[in-house]
């Protein structure tokens, strides 16, 4: 095993690993541990008691953090004429339809974000095999289908957060940056917790959240108690 060094050794010493932290005192400890020499991305994962493979178990959505993300987005918009006008002059950095799609299918992968509008579907639906292990694919579920692509972009330049969980039943996301307040990382993390909380589905038993964790990119994980914002 390689030996830590003494940044990586205070930190994880920092740490009570023993003891979960409520939003508030975990957001401190990882923005106080976040000594990296660039700004890294504060994470949350939530290990959630349910089976994927089941359609009945699935847990998907998305959520607008109440302070952004710190992230650039980048935004692909499959649309026609007007629709095509309105998501440019929202700032989308892609938008098109056959063109796109062909651009795509020849390497194209500069953007974190796909929205249409419901009649570009036909074309989109012939990238799912590109956009789809991407989790990029447009879904009417998230508001990535929409006629309203002005408002999906601004959405995701805002910092808007979609999540699902993956085979092993966890779910995670970047949810702001070291520079950000202390506060303001708790008010994302509550946001996103929420969601979850509200994305749980019909067929899940038992324990719901089992697990959640907090971290910055080079930080040690910190347990996150289960407990809503009053």
């Amino acid at each position: 095993m390689a030996k830590l060094g003494k940044r990586q050794t205070a930190i994880n010493e920092s740490v009570d690993r023993n003891r979960t932290y409520s939003v508030a005192e975990a957001a401190e400890l990882v923005k106080a541990n976040a000594k990296a020499k660039f700004d890294e991305t504060i994470e949350i994962s939530v290990n959630l008691g349910v089976d994927p493979r089941h359609a009945d178990q699935m847990v998907r959505g998305a959520v607008a953090m109440p302070n952004g993300t710190g992230k650039s987005v980048r935004v692909a918009v499959f649309a026609r004429d007007a629709k095509a006008d309105e998501a440019k002059a929202a700032g989308a950095e892609f938008v098109g339809a056959e063109e796109l799609a062909e651009a795509i299918q020849g390497g194209e992968q500069g953007f974190d974000r796909v929205i249409a509008t419901p009649d570009m579907m036909g074309v989109v639906g012939r990238l799912g095999k590109v956009l789809g292990p991407r989790g990029l694919m447009p879904n009417p579920k998230l508001g990535t289908v929409t006629p309203d692509v002005a408002s999906a972009v601004a959405a995701a330049k805002a910092g808007e957060v979609q999540f699902r969980v993956e085979k092993a039943g966890v779910v995670h996301a970047g949810i702001g940056k070291a520079s950000f307040d202390a506060a303001k990382i708790a008010e994302n993390a509550d946001a996103f917790l929420e969601a979850i909380r509200k994305a749980k589905p019909s067929g899940a038993k038992g324990a719901y959240i089992k697990k959640i964790t907090m971290s910055s990119t080079m930080g040690a994980g910190v347990f996150v108690e289960d407990a809503p914002a009053s």
